[in-house]
């Protein structure tokens, strides 16, 4: 067990676009209001996993408010890691943990924040921010170190930010390179499995676009039977033919969709040649190829509580959930169907088309953090491509 170094709390400032703030207490990196962590606020329903939720790149220019009470118990270490970085620009929670009680931890939230140049602000009202964003929307936000008389500064880079709509951060985020991922599930004791390319060389080739992929969706991938490669989004279709894959994957990610007509079209090309399989923005770039718009949402969805209905069967998975915008699917080509609804306010969750054996879902099936509920979808994109067919839907 691991203990957090003690020392005095320093007082920091959250503020807002709209002009309002919140005092509490900095901690891991210092950083001040000449370079203050700024990003649009949203909140995060999840009662665990805050360390996948830091390292997920879809949370790229967002500052994370945690409405579970105390963030930091379990602590942190590198097996949980999504990604090599920390991609939300600010962590906001309601009490830090003092202590780290798990076995697996090898340091705390602080010195893992401080390591990578990143800040948080406990001893705030998240209740507040959570109504607040509910109620008015999404806005920008930005946190540093220091009393009430930088409020003014914080509030102006705030304003300044813009909004998350037209922005880009996919390529600020993929990969430059294609390389190839051999990791497949962890177990207690045993660590990741790694499989080795005499093993993988037999399996069906998926190729995944990275657009800011969690290296969990990776895992699976390996577990339900392929070999996987990993390309950066902006690979074109013929770069990928030439990668001579079985199927097609389209992974998770930050930002604006409507920006990124450089991954749509692409798959637009290869629609029909392969098997699709995507998911998060994955789903959004799915639905803006088959001529669907996309558009952003009030406050967005981001936990590990969201109900799902599949709408075929009438089957509903607890989901964990995190996007800004989605998908309208009144305009849908190549005979797509909207296959999956969010029981919450009813957007759509999943898309199908069954000519081109392409589907997709909002939501994140690989949890990491949350429920397994739909953790299936990857075996049955595995079964597609092996058996040429989509089984029953589920």
């Amino acid at each position: 067990m691991a203990v957090n170094s003690s020392k005095a709390k320093q007082q920091a400032v959250l503020a807002f676009a709209d002009g309002s703030f919140l005092l509490g207490h900095g901690f891991g990196s210092h950083l001040t209001r000449d370079n203050p962590a700024v990003g649009e606020v949203v909140f995060n329903t999840s009662l665990y996993g805050y360390q996948e939720i830091l390292t997920d790149p879809s949370y790229a220019g967002q500052l994370m408010t945690f409405t579970a009470p105390h963030i930091g118990n379990v602590g942190c270490n590198e097996e949980d890691n999504e990604s090599d970085s920390v991609h939300t620009e600010g962590l906001i929670c309601r009490e830090l943990s003092p202590i780290v009680s798990n076995f697996r931890g090898t340091e705390s939230l602080e010195q893992y924040l401080v390591a990578r140049n990143k800040m948080g602000i406990s001893g705030v009202d998240t209740r507040f921010i959570t109504t607040m964003l509910r109620d008015k929307g999404a806005q920008m936000g930005a946190i540093a170190f220091g009393d009430a008389g930088i409020v003014d500064t914080l509030v102006d880079r705030a304003r300044a930010a813009g909004s998350m709509e037209g922005k880009d951060y996919v390529k600020a985020v993929a990969c430059k390179e294609s390389y190839s991922w051999n990791s497949g599930a962890w177990d207690l004791g045993q660590g990741y499995q790694t499989f080795t390319e005499e093993r993988l060389s037999s399996r069906p080739h998926v190729v995944a676009i990275d657009c800011g992929i969690k290296r969990n969706i990776l895992r699976l991938l390996v577990q339900a039977g392929f070999r996987v490669s990993v390309m950066p989004a902006g690979v074109t279709a013929e770069q990928i033919t030439q990668a001579r894959p079985d199927a097609l994957f389209l992974s998770n990610g930050p930002g604006d969709p409507a920006t990124l007509d450089y991954v749509v079209k692409p798959v637009s090309e290869l629609l029909g040649r392969f098997p699709i399989f995507g998911i998060c923005l994955g789903h959004q770039i799915l639905g803006r190829v088959l001529g669907g718009k996309t558009y952003k949402l009030k406050f967005g969805h981001r936990g590990g509580n969201h109900p799902v209905m599949h709408l075929p069967t009438g089957k509903i998975d607890i989901t964990v959930q995190n996007h800004g915008f989605a998908v309208h699917a009144d305009k849908l080509s190549h005979g797509a169907i909207v296959s999956h609804i969010n029981l919450n306010d009813q957007t759509v969750e999943g898309l199908e088309v069954p000519s081109a054996r392409a589907f997709s879902v909002q939501y994140h099936p690989e949890s990491s953090p949350g429920p397994h509920d739909a953790i299936h979808l990857f075996t049955k994109f595995y079964e597609m491509v092996v058996t040429g067919h989509d089984r029953v839907s589920a």
